[in-house]
């Protein structure tokens, strides 16, 4: 099966257990073959007979062995005998049950190992994966992934597989058996057998693509049950539940009518190989009472009641064998969901020889930059731009424009498709990534606030780092300090998912708090255009203000009036550079930037 190979890999390192695993399985396999055998003597003794010793016929290969092996145990009186054989047959269960659990609790925590190792090698890939695939993937998909997909692959190399094991061993020792009770009916029995297993094949053929669907569909689900819960302020400020509902519910629909599709399938197993069962028991049934019939009784009534009990007791692991590749397929289906991702090429890593940025000097340079995020689309056409140490350079055009793009060159997150940036004429590629951000400070647009404490918001990256001083000093700084003291914790106050307990404003000055304690030496700004009373516009705008003196600042302006001190104002338009010059200039030229700000200052007055 494509993918088990892979699997196994994260099993490897547990092979000592699950070596115990399987001779835990497999001990327990042969004690419960034991205690059906010692069935023989005890329906002997039970009609009256010797425990070791037979009445009438040939002596079966069974009876030979328990005479060569508890010959002793078993003989003696009758009552003698028949407490010995009670006494072994306890004996073997509950030995044969403390291999069961042995066998079961290794399973158990190699399954949940291999799930946490998988999980753990998922999310640490994809720290390694560019912006590309997080702008792309959904996150319900990415969860379900993560959490369902691994959860089923899980077990084909753990608890099913050393099932699979167990019921392998337990259907040889019982044909074992078979074959020692009574060859012909054995024989027989071999034969319809199989039958079984190649009725339910066209079953599990068709099993494979729909559970596949399946597990996609529930990704969706997923993913929109997200994307509710992340923009639930946005749901219900347009009164939009009912919408989303009806969206989630045929999600879950198309979810439900595919996994059915698929249940049906692996359901049918059962009836048929329960139907073909129940025929084969009774064929041995019917030809073992014709043979009770015949000269000799070549087959006795214990013989053949015993046959019987291991016939049945061999149905249900045929049973599950036979389950075992559609189980199997479902479980492998949902890993190579899991491998999808981890096959991704990293792209966010850095060469052994990458060298440590040593900071900004001069000057930054985008030398006729162009960038696409899809073969043949730019975003950047040519841009050719220098930013001196210690200038703010406002970037501003219209939306999508491509002025996210362009700062999102600075940091790395993404690499020009053509051209260079340099960093006083050293190719900012020569750097490791890491290092080039660490002197970055970055402030989102979208401010992202963790469900952790405030001191750990602001001092996120730096937790260990970072004293409570010098959190409250960027807290000041920021215009934060005084509404988190009035908080229920003051700094060590939770501040709840997405940080949906504080208003916009406190958001945004949490994070300028947050670059404010970095004092990164290049800030790269996206500004805000949350709508915010007066005064959270003036705190935040102080705040802003602190932020960039004394540093080398990108800032994306999507309000002019926020730049006319810029030192330098660059307009986009469709990934171009068209305009560029101080504002006073660019309003006096009567280009896209005054067109702009007439723009602007026509809503304002509004």
């Amino acid at each position: 099966m494509r993918g088990f190979g892979r699997l196994w890999g994260f099993a490897r390192p547990y092979s000592g257990m699950l070596v115990v695993a399987f001779v835990a399985a497999v001990v327990a396999s042969a004690l419960d073959g034991v205690t059906f055998a010692l069935l023989v003597p005890f329906l002997r003794v039970l009609f009256g007979g010797d425990a070791v010793g037979a009445a009438v016929g040939d002596v079966t290969v069974v009876e030979r062995v328990l005479n060569d092996v508890a010959g002793l145990a078993l003989a003696g009186g009758r009552d003698a005998a028949f407490r010995n054989v009670v006494f072994l047959m306890v004996g073997a269960v509950i030995l044969k049950n403390v291999f069961v659990y042995t066998a079961g609790s290794k399973a158990a925590f190699l399954s949940e190992a291999v799930a946490r190792d998988l999980r753990s090698a998922l999310y640490r890939h994809i720290q390694l994966l560019g912006l590309k695939f997080h702008q792309r993937m959904k996150g319900g998909q990415f969860v379900s992934r993560m959490v369902a997909d691994v959860d089923q692959a899980r077990q084909v190399v753990s608890e099913s597989i050393i099932s699979a094991v167990q019921n392998l061993f337990l259907v040889l020792v019982y044909v074992t058996i078979l074959f020692a009770l009574a060859w012909p009916l054995a024989l027989m029995t071999l034969v319809l057998a199989p039958a079984i297993a190649l009725l339910l094949r066209p079953i599990l053929r068709g099993l494979r693509e729909r559970m596949k669907d399946a597990v996609e569909q529930r990704g969706e689900a997923a993913a929109i049950a997200i994307e509710t819960l992340e923009g639930a302020r946005l749901v219900k400020a347009h009164a939009a539940e009912e919408y989303e509902q009806r969206r989630f519910d045929q999600a879950v629909g198309r979810y439900l009518s595919k996994a059915v599709g698929a249940k049906r399938l692996a359901v049918l197993s059962h009836p048929v190989s329960e139907t073909l069962g129940a025929v084969l028991i009774l064929l041995v049934l019917a030809a073992g009472v014709s043979r009770t019939g015949m000269e000799g009784l070549t087959v006795r009534p214990e013989v053949l009641v015993a046959f019987l009990a291991v016939t049945i007791r061999l149905l249900p692991p045929v049973k599950s064998l036979s389950q075992f590749p559609a189980n199997a397929e479902h479980a492998l289906v949902a890993a190579r969901r899991v491998f999808e991702i981890l096959d991704l090429p990293p792209d966010d890593i850095d060469p052994p020889s990458a060298a440590t940025f040593p900071g900004l000097a001069r000057r930054i340079e985008f030398d006729d930059v162009w960038f696409a995020y899809d073969p043949g689309t730019w975003v950047l056409r040519g841009v050719n731009l220098t930013v001196r140490l210690g200038e703010v350079v406002a970037i501003v055009g219209a939306s999508g424009a491509g002025k996210s793009t362009l700062v999102d060159l600075l940091p790395r997150f993404i690499e020009p498709v053509r051209g260079e940036v340099r960093v006083d004429g050293v190719p900012l590629t020569r750097y490791s990534r890491r290092s080039v951000r660490r002197l970055i400070g970055i402030v989102s647009q979208h401010t992202v606030i963790f469900n952790d404490s405030v001191r750990a918001n602001i001092a996120y990256g730096d937790e260990e780092g970072a004293d409570l001083a010098a959190v409250e000093a960027a807290a000041q700084a920021a215009n934060a300090h005084d509404f988190i003291v009035r908080l229920p914790q003051g700094y060590d106050t939770l501040l709840g998912e997405r940080g949906m307990t504080l208003s916009g404003g406190e958001r945004q000055r949490i994070a300028l708090a947050r670059a404010l304690l970095r004092d990164s030496p290049i800030v790269v700004f996206d500004e805000a255009t949350s709508a915010l009373d007066s005064e959270s516009d003036r705190l935040v705008r102080e705040a802003v203000g602190r932020l960039l003196e004394h540093r080398t600042v990108l800032v994306i302006a999507h309000r002019l009036s926020t730049v006319s001190r810029a030192d330098q104002i660059i307009v986009l338009d469709r990934g171009r550079i068209v305009e560029r010059g101080r504002h006073d200039d660019l309003v006096a030229a009567g280009g896209l930037y005054q067109r702009l700000h007439m723009v602007e200052l026509a809503a304002m007055r509004a």
